[in-house]
């Protein structure tokens, strides 16, 4: 069990003593057996909590935390719905969203006053409101508010330990997609085809594109964990335009600009080559441009390119290839926001005709970097 688990665990049988044990313990009764029972239930509830704010957990856990608190009934709501109910009491869907709105609103702890009332907690993760814990009994007494809102806070570490898990999960997921396909198939056919096509007619153009396909694809293999530099990302997106330049001719055009400041600025391995491999499949025929600006505590990095657009439903589309097509602007968002936070992510905007733009913030000093 985690350390967050154990001191919310901690919280909350302190805060329960009010149900189990009005006193001393009676006849029979050992001394811990409050704080046994408190655990226990808890330890019941937890396996589902730990499953993530849905039906289908809300379901499991909501009989033992009506239990561990005590109350006629209790109720676990979503932002937009009822989720789960047990005991006798809970009114109507409408009512409780009613007041799980004004909970949301708020912010904090709400007490309902009337047949049945009710003391609402909201559930967290993160800083963000996502739900509430509806408890119901015949009144509400300061105890029960200041217990309800201990096991709310305790439910919403439960919440914030599932987060956890499907982060680390899906950035495991995104590390293996990133393992499988660091380099396009694709693109590896067609440099060697291209490279071929020189080797008769330009044959010292040959081998200098074939030293480029080299120190791209030596970079490109290396650990899909390790971070880098913008220098080094730039120097990689360099030498596969290269590549591309000896393919496409006169039909691609790109400009760079990055402020100096930048250029030591350590970045995840592989979060700008994808972002450019992208411009020029989306982009072509057209201009892609690359401007990396200092902000501060920032990198802001933009990618465009006046191509023919693309509509929202492909937008999602793109950001949610598996990979199999190079390392994928879906890998990238998964890594960055896993790294930096879920406000680090990719930004895309676009729209037929009007070519494509994507955003992307860097900070410049995170806890996380291991600049090689």
């Amino acid at each position: 069990m985690s350390v967050l688990a154990c001191l919310g665990l901690c919280a909350v049988t302190g805060a329960l003593g009010f149900t189990f044990a009005r006193g001393r313990p009676g006849r029979g009764e050992l001394a811990g057996e409050p704080t046994y029972l408190a655990l226990h239930i808890a330890g019941l509830a937890a396996p589902s909590l730990r499953g993530g704010l849905n039906g289908n957990s809300a379901r499991k856990a909501v009989r033992h935390l009506r239990t561990l608190l005590g109350t006629s009934a209790l109720a676990i709501t979503s932002a937009e719905r009822v989720l789960a109910r047990d005991g006798d009491g809970v009114p109507d869907d409408d009512r409780v969203l009613t007041e799980v709105r004004v909970v949301m609103m708020g912010g904090r702890p709400h007490v309902v006053a009337g047949e049945p009332s009710a003391v609402l907690v909201p559930l967290t993760v993160e800083g963000r409101m996502i739900g509430t814990l509806a408890v119901y009994d015949a009144e509400v007494s300061a105890v029960l508010v200041r217990t309800a809102t201990e096991v709310g806070r305790w439910v919403s570490g439960q919440l914030e330990l599932a987060e956890l898990d499907t982060s680390r999960r899906r950035m495991l997921e995104a590390e293996m997609r990133a393992l499988r396909a660091q380099i396009s198939p694709h693109f590896v056919y067609n440099s060697l085809t291209t490279i071929a096509s020189f080797v008769r007619t330009d044959p010292e153009r040959a081998r200098e594109l074939l030293l480029d396909f080299a120190d791209f694809t030596r970079y490109a293999l290396r650990r899909v964990r390790d971070f880098t530099t913008l220098a080094d990302e730039l120097s990689c997106v360099d030498r596969y335009l290269l590549l591309e330049r000896a393919r496409f001719g006169d039909r691609m055009r790109f400009t760079v600009q990055v402020a100096p400041e930048v250029l030591r600025v350590p970045v995840p391995f592989l979060c700008l080559q994808p972002l450019v491999e992208n411009a020029i499949k989306h982009g072509m025929p057209g201009e892609v441009r690359v401007v990396i600006k200092d902000a501060g505590p920032e990198a802001h990095i933009l990618v465009e390119d006046d191509g023919i657009g693309m509509d929202p439903e492909h937008v999602r589309a793109v950001l949610g290839e598996d990979g199999t097509a190079g390392i994928g602007l879906s890998n990238v968002d998964l890594r960055m926001r896993h790294i930096y936070g879920h406000d680090y992510g990719l930004v895309v905007d676009s729209a037929p005709g009007e070519g494509t733009r994507i955003r992307l913030r860097v900070p410049k000093c995170h806890s996380a970097h291991n600049a090689s």
